[in-house]
């Protein structure tokens, strides 16, 4: 066997310290040349494939992650973000194809402390890379073993570069981290040396003296298609080229920053042991479905093209085949950041219609069976307007043409809060708004007045208003007006805020209970809010409490709020969400933590913290969801929070 062992033999032969759990990353979250661990606020100097959280961007920190809605990983919890190169394919006539992904990441975590020490989790802020993006020749050092392909379909051995064969099955790349740390920095100037490998090999072993914290292994997998282009091999040597102009595959390297929240990650850690690898396999993991996960994506905000065929690689990155150190090119013109604006929906309010999300819909099982018709020029205005006609509530839009209509979304097909889905094909009558996709719908709900609000559906969507709207409509996604506001140069401040008012238990909009406005000095000293925030508010009401809830003493029911998503409204997850949500469980949780507010939503969500970010009331009606763990409470509802205050001082 190579010295590039494979994983399951390793599994095999280093008991007992063989356990670990195979994290499935469904697909991308964004192509794009984008790196904020080594270019931070700027453009990268070459393409990556990025998997994990929908909070990516061109600066982060850890507040950044946990402002993620989604992640393209299936476990509830991990906001990390998982990046490497994308692969390209150079024809012989010189122009470049890329490369797609099978899926998009398997993330080990792996269980490899010796004599019985225990391993550590991540702490918030970490960050790291492995592999050095210059490098175009192998070596015997750990970092080099560190880097490897396995070419799938064939019995052959891994190799520290790419082989110059065909992969039937496909090209694995396989990139091991660092995993023993100094204990102090959460980042270093090269991003490697505040790590180490052990000493005595890159995948196991004791950590070096002053690398003494023994983190848990972090092993990717990537597998790209290279089979696809097997008809098209010329010369003497593999056509496949990575991003960063690499053709020998010893300048692979990965990137990533952590997302979870560390007392999870550390309990996984601590009693995730089995030997299956399966994640569903340990108690301390929630899973979303693959289908909601590969619905998880944010748009680039890089104005250019960094897949399909293309005339040279993004960025300035000539071939370079060693084996020497490859040069960085640092005289290249780079596009701008810019915002980015999806058009995920088409705002309708202005006509009575709320956008609700993108829904699953099944061929066999119409998830609106009140009327449907397929026709040329299809549109969501269209459609709204042929299912009020036929005295339906709900229109959907699918497969560019279809609409369809019901008084109702079952559960089977709802939107997930925060998730922008698959609803990305152009309607038929208009390329500049979406209708749906292949089984999934783009969703509207009749609605007036207060009620009459679009769902939000996470950091990559913005509506595209409808021309009929004035663009004075107060149902502006909170997204837009948070943008709206940071764009200003705003610091903290609240300007306008629907106030609720009491009425037999009730909450209307319009009249008046206690909204605090928080200072910007107040709240940049919670470490919980980050320096972008524009709206802070703690409610002072009391309210009664909805439908049964029953919580701790010294805490009351302040009423129904906007969850602005990104970032939350109470930036703080709890570590259960799930089929036990309840209004108690929830507010138990934030008190034991030390904050001063508690918010459940959709039903077996859990929030905490000491002040609400860029929310305001809405009618109590809209907070309508049972909760998962007591269906005689309500837990908030779609994109909206029952929040909970604590009353008096321990």
């Amino acid at each position: 066997m190579s010295r590039f062992e494979s994983l399951a033999y390793l599994a095999l032969v280093v008991s007992p310290v063989a356990a670990f759990w195979r994290l499935p990353c469904t697909s991308p979250i964004v192509v794009e040349r984008l790196d904020p661990i080594v270019s931070p606020g700027g453009v990268s100097t070459h393409s990556h494939t990025v998997m994990g959280g929908n909070g990516f961007a061109p600066t982060m920190d850890y507040n950044s992650t946990q402002a993620s809605t989604c992640s393209s990983c299936t476990v509830i919890g991990d906001n990390s973000n998982y990046w490497v190169p994308n692969l390209y394919y150079q024809a012989e006539d010189g122009h470049f194809e890329s490369v797609d992904q099978i899926g998009g990441a398997t993330v080990y975590y792996i269980q490899r402390g010796v004599d019985g020490e225990q391993l550590k989790a991540f702490p918030p802020g970490f960050r790291m890379l492995s592999g050095d993006p210059n490098k175009r020749s192998g070596g015997d050092d750990l970092a080099s073993q560190a880097i490897s392909y396995h070419c799938l379909g064939t019995s052959d051995d891994e190799t520290g570069g790419l082989p110059n064969y065909n992969c039937p099955g496909g090209l694995r790349q396989q990139i091991f981290f660092p995993s023993c740390w100094n204990g102090k920095d959460l980042d270093s100037p090269d991003h490697k040396s505040h790590v180490s490998f052990p000493t005595t090999a890159y995948n196991n072993g004791p950590c070096p003296s002053d690398f003494p914290v023994h983190f848990i292994s972090l092993f990717y997998e990537i597998t790209w298609d290279t089979n696809a282009f097997a008809s098209r091999w010329y010369g003497n040597s593999q056509p496949f080229v990575f991003s960063n102009g690499d053709p020998t595959g010893y300048g692979s390297h990965g990137d990533f920053i952590m997302g979870w929240e560390e007392e999870h990650l550390q309990r996984a850690v601590d009693s995730c042991t089995n030997l299956s690898g399966r994640v569903e396999d340990c108690s301390e993991f929630s899973l979303i479905p693959d289908a909601q996960a590969e619905g998880c994506y944010i748009d680039s905000v890089i104005n250019e093209q960094v897949t399909g065929s293309l005339s040279q690689l993004p960025g300035c990155n000539p071939v370079q085949e060693g084996p020497g150190e490859a040069e960085t090119a640092t005289q290249c013109a780079n596009p701008q950041l810019y915002s980015a604006q999806a058009t995920t929906f088409k705002d309708l309010t202005s006509i009575g219609w709320g956008y609700s999300g993108c829904g699953t819909d099944n061929f066999y099982s119409r998830l609106l069976t009140g009327y449907s018709t397929s026709q040329a020029g299809m549109t969501n205005e269209v459609c709204v307007e042929l299912c009020s006609s036929k005295g339906f509530t709900v229109a959907g839009t699918e497969y560019s043409n279809e609409c369809y209509c019901g008084n109702s979304i079952p559960d089977s097909g709802a939107p997930i809060p925060g998730l922008p889905g698959n609803c990305k094909m152009a309607c038929d009558g208009d390329a500049s708004e979406m209708c749906g996709g292949a089984a999934v719908i783009s969703l509207y709900t009749k609605c007036t007045g207060s009620t009459c609000v679009n769902a939000n559906v996470g950091a990559s969507a913005a509506s595209v208003v409808a021309a009929s709207s004035s663009g004075s409509s107060t149902s502006a996604s909170v997204a837009e007006s948070t943008t709206r506001a940071s764009e200003s140069g705003s610091s903290v401040s609240l300007t306008s805020v629907a106030t609720p008012t009491i009425n037999n238990g009730a909450v209307s909009s319009g009249t008046s209970a206690s909204l605090t406005a928080i200072s910007s000095s107040s709240a940049s000293s919670n470490p919980a809010f980050s320096a972008s925030t524009t709206s802070l508010l703690v409610p002072t009401a009391s309210l009664p409490a909805p439908k049964k809830a029953s919580v701790p003493s010294g805490w009351t029911y302040t009423g129904c709020y906007i969850d602005a998503v990104f970032p939350r409204s109470l930036p703080n997850w709890s570590n259960f969400n799930g089929d036990s949500m309840s209004n108690s469980a929830c507010v138990t949780f934030c008190q034991a933590e030390g904050f001063t507010l508690a918010g459940t939503e959709y039903s077996g969500q859990c929030f905490c913290g000491h002040a609400l970010v860029d929310s305001s009331a809405v009618d109590e009606s809209q907070c309508n969801l049972a909760c998962s763990g007591n269906a005689d409470e309500v837990c908030g509802g779609a994109g909206v929070l029952s929040v909970w205050r604590k009353t008096w001082t321990e």
